[in-house]
């Protein structure tokens, strides 16, 4: 990727997300509560607005978890087929391309909602190692990468001027979002005031270099006019000669979405619990398991509706909700 758009990246991207991670860090010393950001908004600006707030983030995290269990569907069919398995399409694809019921979609829910509904010491331990798996993908492809750099690939830096860096800025700004769900299970940290701040901060800054790092090495190993496809780290693999590389990281894919689901699909779970409890919805749903201490009637509700959005709609429409909430790339995961 050229310099000056890696430049704008981290300027436009990873620093204005850190200025906005700061100021929930902030928030979140002062009100170590569940919530998130429907916490601040009822603290600062009062019920009506956090009521507003807080089925906003409901909906889009939500719809969210469903959309990305399509996402995480096409992957595994994808994979099964690479062994020679093929699924029956009614019950492997969405409604819009002639399914009846996604089964893997349905499937990869209910595991992580089981995850979710076990305790918050089972998603930690999930997340790490869905991270450590991650971030060995990530190695893996830029040992491969650095290998094969092209610097001729780099020139030109700017092949659509100032016009296409801020465009490319304002797209990938996207990437970089989703750290506040981390706020969401304050009370179930320990000593949340260093240990939100050190991971809101640590975190943006580890995505900063690993996001410039893949960038620079994918550019670097094929011309940027060649990667306009769904799966460039792959195409980039198979380029080097690499063809099991490829294999590798939709394995490595599968888990990173489950990560992606188990994050949206317990941010959502805090922020209903947080609002039955404020007395803004039935106080049932704040009701907490007494042996995994987790809001079990909002885990199996919030869990269940995105076990129906997965299950029977289309992964564009699910994607067009969720953009009602915030910015989302159903690229991402289609």
């Amino acid at each position: 990727m050229p310099v000056q758009l890696l430049a704008f990246l981290i300027f436009w991207g990873g620093i204005v997300c850190i200025c906005v991670g700061l100021c929930y860090v902030e928030f979140a010393s002062m009100a170590p509560f569940a919530g998130s950001a429907y916490t601040y908004a009822y603290i600062a600006l009062g019920e009506i607005l956090a009521w507003v707030v807080g089925w906003d983030l409901l909906f889009e995290f939500t719809v969210v978890c469903s959309t990305v269990s399509v996402g995480w569907s096409g992957y595994v069919v994808s994979f099964l087929q690479s062994l020679g398995l093929d699924l029956p399409a009614a019950f492997a694809r969405d409604v819009a391309h002639g399914g009846v019921v996604n089964i893997p979609a349905i499937l990869g829910l209910l595991l992580v909602g089981y995850i979710a509904y076990s305790g918050v010491k089972n998603v930690s331990r999930a997340n790490v190692l869905l991270t450590i798996i991650k971030l060995l993908a990530i190695f893996f492809f830029l040992a491969c990468g650095l290998g094969h750099l092209q610097p001729a690939n780099w020139h030109p830096f700017a092949p659509f001027g100032l016009g296409g860096i801020l465009t490319g800025a304002a797209l990938t700004f996207f990437a970089y979002t989703g750290f506040d769900g981390m706020t969401s299970v304050l009370e179930e940290v320990k000593n949340p005031q260093r240990s939100i701040p050190v991971a809101l901060i640590g975190g943006l800054l580890i995505v900063i270099i690993l996001y410039v790092s893949v960038a620079a090495v994918l550019t670097g190993v094929v011309n940027y006019s060649r990667l306009d496809v769904p799966d460039p780290a792959a195409f980039a693999l198979l380029e080097m000669g690499i063809r099991w590389g490829g294999a590798l990281l939709s394995v490595a894919v599968l888990f990173g979405l489950i990560a992606v689901m188990l994050g949206y699909g317990l941010s959502a779970t805090r922020i209903l619990f947080a609002m039955s409890r404020d007395g803004l919805l039935p106080p049932v749903l704040a009701r907490v398991h007494p042996t995994t201490r987790v809001p079990y009637i909002a885990t199996l509700l919030i869990f269940g509706v995105a076990i129906l959005g997965g299950g029977f709609f289309s992964i564009n429409e699910l994607a067009e909700l969720a953009n009602i909430g915030g910015p989302f790339d159903s690229h991402r995961f289609s």
